[in-house]
């Protein structure tokens, strides 16, 4: 049984350890600092960043997997504090058998009748739960992942500390009210709950699965439902080298050919899918003997509903061909907006990047040192980018330094352009978009009569009075006509888009497709020309 208070005993006397005792102070400044929350001089001496990133270590498990969460925040943290928050580790000393066994019976009933063998001594361990090979009855190779006992009951008490602490936090320190730290711990606290539940984990790795069916050169473990539960997941076991052993890989595979399809597997699944594995470290990407790359631990991925995969498809695409107007007004989209006094200063800086990438050496050129610079240049201009943004681009980034560990001449800018390029191109012809077109025409076609019944109503019961004078008149007429031709150029424009939408699936042949669009295209806009030439009336 965790107690709450003992708890928060601890997490002070951690703080004051490693000097952040003021943090106490300034949260709590009615409670008077116990003499037993002192500060290591020797500790206090490190540079506060190593302070802080140490400090979370030993507060456990909830407090690494925020830092994780808050190591993506490039837009809002200093570099000095992304880097020490991205060496966070959360393996700690693993936990008996005995502890654990508990919860496989739980799940699995009886172990001799489902399985053959367990090994006792885990093969991975973490924070959350640990890792033990195993061997089922029909033979099959297993890893049971297993979750650590207790682990539920520490991690809901942390969370109701770490909510109280934002909520003092966003009071008594105003300069913190930007960020929302309310708002980043409850959105945190739900991701931590998922990530308790096991069954979610197995979920997500089945739709990557799926997702990525079509690539040969990817594999997702295998799921065992049937001895499967929130605390417990069986998986396929599979024998593989770990992605950063360039030296070992380099005896057996096509490193080349590893970096393009690991690279090309995250496009996809962030680009494409929309729903992307949202922890590529090293120790989650394996190479099998088949030369497949094996993705591992789904308690985390990334999730683009298709509007926000358009929008940030157009911001990275803005930002690595410099088109910096698409930038800001995709930015301004997310309801993001930059001062007006500002927007020339922020051009220029976006500017010297673009600059700095053109003619770009691949031996001398770091992604990830521009996007520090990209990131160091939002936090100038106060822009908070949504976390779902900063998680693709970790993710972006850590996949491209895994390309580039293993091809030294990966180019990451040369594979991402056209595919974005493709994207933004086809985003526009999509079905989505085609469909919102079409709906919002609908709306106004259908929502226009009963506002004008409202009116008539409205006028007629001697609610509403109206005034006219003979050039109020005029521009009364000249709005009505001008209302009639926008229904009109609705009409057609939405006639000619569902022909488009009809015509286009009839054709294979890729040529003859593009042909035919850029002919209705073409045709949508003569029709429309002609027919505001035709409405054109000299004034009077």
């Amino acid at each position: 049984m965790v107690n709450r208070l003992t708890r928060y005993a601890q997490i002070a006397r951690i703080l004051s350890k490693y000097g952040f005792g003021i943090v106490l102070q300034e949260l709590y400044p009615e409670n008077r600092r116990p003499d037993f929350l002192k500060k290591d001089p020797e500790i206090e001496s490190d540079d506060v960043y190593r302070r802080i990133r140490l400090a979370i270590e030993e507060l456990g498990p909830t407090f690494v997997k925020l830092g994780q969460i808050l190591s993506v925040r490039r837009d809002v943290l200093p570099a000095p504090l992304i880097q020490e928050l991205q060496m966070l580790t959360d393996k700690v000393k693993t936990v008996p058998y005995e502890d654990i066994q508990d919860v496989i019976q739980e799940t699995c009933g009886v172990e001799d009748e489902f399985c053959v063998f367990v090994d006792h001594e885990p093969i991975a361990g973490a924070s959350m739960s640990q890792v033990h090979k195993a061997v089922m009855t029909d033979g099959s190779d297993v890893v049971f992942k297993v979750q650590r006992p207790d682990i539920r009951e520490i991690i809901e008490v942390d969370l109701t500390i770490l909510e109280n602490l934002a909520e003092r936090a966003e009071n008594a320190l105003p300069y913190l009210r930007p960020f929302n730290p309310v708002g980043l711990i409850e959105e945190y606290s739900k991701q931590m709950r998922k990530e308790l539940d096991f069954v979610l984990d197995g979920k997500n790795a089945e739709t990557v699965a799926l997702n990525m069916k079509e690539m040969p050169g990817v594999k997702v473990p295998k799921i065992y439902w049937e001895h499967s539960g929130t605390r417990l997941l069986v998986l396929e076991y599979i024998e593989g080298i770990r992605i950063d052993d360039v030296d070992t890989l380099r005896e057996k595979y096509d490193l080349k050919k590893l970096a393009d399809v690991g690279f090309e597997a995250y496009l996809k699944q962030v680009f494409i899918e929309g729903f992307f594995h949202g922890d590529p470290h090293p120790g989650n990407l394996l190479v099998n003997e088949e030369g497949q790359i094996v993705f591992l631990d789904f308690g985390m991925v990334g999730i683009l509903r298709p509007e926000r995969r358009i929008s940030y498809t157009k911001i990275f695409y803005a930002i690595i061909s410099n088109d910096i107007d698409m930038l800001i007004d995709t930015l301004a989209e997310l309801g993001i907006k930059i001062d007006p006094d500002d927007i020339e200063n922020f051009k220029d800086e976006m500017y010297v990047i673009y600059k700095q990438t053109e003619n770009y050496k691949m031996d001398q050129f770091s992604f990830g040192d521009t996007m520090n610079t990209l990131t160091s240049i939002l936090q100038r201009y106060k822009i908070v980018m949504p976390g779902s943004f900063m998680l693709m681009i970790k993710v972006i980034t850590m996949i491209g330094d895994v390309g580039s560990n293993l091809d030294p001449e990966f180019d990451i800018i040369g594979k991402t352009l056209p595919y974005l390029n493709k994207l933004v191109i086809s985003s526009v012809f999509s079905a989505e978009s085609l469909d919102d077109a079409r709906q919002t025409v609908t709306r106004e076609l259908l929502g226009f009569p009963k506002a004008f019944r409202r009116f008539l109503e409205n006028f007629s019961s001697g609610r509403s009075r109206m005034e006219v004078t003979i050039p109020e008149f005029r521009e009364l007429n000249d709005g009505v006509e001008y209302l009639a031709q926008k229904i009109v150029y609705s009409v057609l424009a939405v006639g000619f888009m569902i022909s488009v939408a009809l015509i286009a699936p009839t054709c294979t042949n890729p040529f003859i497709e593009w042909q035919g669009y850029l002919l209705m295209g073409g045709l949508t806009g003569l029709a429309l020309t002609l027919i505001k030439l035709l409405s054109l009336r000299p004034k009077k």
